[in-house]
């Protein structure tokens, strides 16, 4: 096979892999509802399921290109690949909540090498002026996913059974690992750095407990808990600090946060995707739950949101480059936020084009958001500090995605048995999560954006690895 051949087979397994991690990241959504009748509990008690998911490749991100260089890019996103193959087949044959969240566990340790593994990959077989076209081509696939996600696992749940949401992985699945084998380049193992366990440990128990903080047991107790997980994740983040500074090559170096964009995005990111975060979860449930709609539609009523997301990623380089970062984050954030405040009013009266309305427009600001915060917060970091930060803005991500879903769910939970509605506690929490939402818009005011021109080159590129 020659190099060219080779190279397309390699962007055609990576994008695979794109699309099965962005395909399960949204499939889920639609199908919670019979997902809990089967597994005999409440809907909005499956929030776990999502919640593991997420936090299991937020911990282990950073030891991904550790593992690449140890063991092997290749050995290791087969392995990647077979794990995930392997937890998608327990999540199918689950028949507890609690099986189901372990099964979720073993299919995010699988989730979280592929993208950077993939990412690696194409990087160390693509030549330099070619592999910003190679990601952008194969950063398709993850496009892809989140748009016939919802649709597909709503026709799966009524046209067959929700089990088919973690089976569908397993053609793929298989295919990609075949492929793996016979096309990937043979990389050898070479001598990588001791990993920093001690920081990964600190770091992943900080994330854990202040995830679980705004999940703590409703009934007994839970101011307790809460406050004791939140001190909790404090103290290790604290403890990190004289760590990192005394190690000569921690997880992630201090001198990251000198760099003043990188650490007023990260906390952006934060704070404005736990709203944004909420609602992929919310509104299937609002649906089903509350409006009546079948799966299926439930599922096709998310179209607008994703179509106009991909349409306006296009919009992204000329309004940044004429009203720079710090004007465009302001104004889109507070549509963002608006938008999400605006869920909070749809009801059984609602048109449906009014519905089709704000998710489009949620849709289009949150991908542009996305892009516009990817690039800030890294555009500015050295070419020794990128990797590194990289991995620490991917954990967070991965992080504000599970408080996103904890903070929704607890909301309406809280409202509904504390003497208010289902439907209330819907509203209640769009309400809330679209406020904190409008509350990093403050946060990113404090960016330093020069020239709007210069402002805007980065954006497509580093945008291009997730949504």
């Amino acid at each position: 096979m020659n190099k060219d051949s080779s190279q397309t087979a390699l962007l055609w397994i990576v994008a695979a892999g794109f699309f099965m991690q962005a395909l399960d990241t949204t499939i889920v959504n639609t199908a919670l509802p019979a997902m809990a009748q089967s597994l005999g509990v409440k809907p909005l008690a499956m929030q776990p399921v999502i919640v593991a998911y997420t936090l299991t490749m937020a911990m282990l991100t950073p030891a991904s290109g550790w593992l690449a260089d140890r063991f092997g890019t290749r050995r290791v996103y087969f392995t990647a690949i077979l794990i995930f193959v392997l937890g998608s087949l327990c999540c199918a044959s689950a028949h507890t909540l609690g099986q189901l969240v372990i099964a979720r566990v073993l299919q995010g340790i699988g989730g979280s090498m592929l993208m950077p593994i993939g990412r690696l990959a194409v990087l160390r077989a693509v030549s330099g002026e070619q592999y910003v076209s190679a990601l952008a081509l194969i950063s398709v696939a993850g496009q892809v996913g989140p748009i016939v996600g919802p649709t597909l696992g709503g026709w799966f749940v009524q046209a067959i059974t929700w089990h088919w949401i973690f089976l569908i992985n397993v053609p793929i699945g298989l295919a990609g690992m075949f492929a793996v084998q016979r096309y990937l380049p043979r990389a050898s193992a070479s001598a990588a750095p001791p990993f920093d366990i001690v920081g990964c440990a600190l770091v992943s128990l900080c994330m854990i407990a202040f995830s679980l903080a705004f999940d703590a047991p409703v009934h007994t107790h839970r101011a307790a808990w809460s406050a004791g997980l939140f001190a909790l994740g404090l103290a290790s983040a604290l403890v990190y600090v004289p760590y990192a500074r005394k190690r000569r090559e921690p997880l992630f170096k201090l001198a990251l946060f000198g760099e003043p964009n990188f650490s007023v995005g990260l906390i952006g990111n934060l704070v404005c995707r736990v709203g944004s975060s909420a609602v992929p979860f919310l509104v299937p449930l609002l649906m089903q739950l509350e409006l009546g709609y079948s799966p299926l539609h439930s599922g096709l009523m998310m179209l607008p949101a994703a179509l106009a997301g991909t349409v306006a990623k296009r919009w992204i380089a000329p309004l940044i480059r004429r009203y720079g970062y710090d004007t465009f984050l302001l104004v889109n954030t507070s549509i963002v936020g608006a938008s999400i405040v605006a869920f909070a009013l749809i009801s059984q009266g609602t048109p449906v084009a009014v519905e089709i309305i704000v998710l489009a427009i949620f849709g289009a600001a949150n991908s542009m958001q996305f892009a516009a915060m990817n690039s800030v917060t890294l555009k500015g970091l050295s070419h020794e500090d990128a990797g590194s930060g990289n991995s620490l803005f991917s954990m967070v991500q991965m992080l504000a995605m599970g408080l996103g879903v904890t903070i929704g769910g607890a909301i309406v939970s809280l409202v509904s048995e504390h003497g208010g509605t289902v439907a209330m506690g819907f509203r209640v929490s769009f309400a809330a999560v679209g406020v904190i939402t409008l509350v990093s818009a403050l946060i990113f005011r404090r960016i330093d954006s020069p020239a709007p021109v210069a402002a805007a080159a980065p954006a497509v590129p580093v945008a291009s690895g997730r949504r």
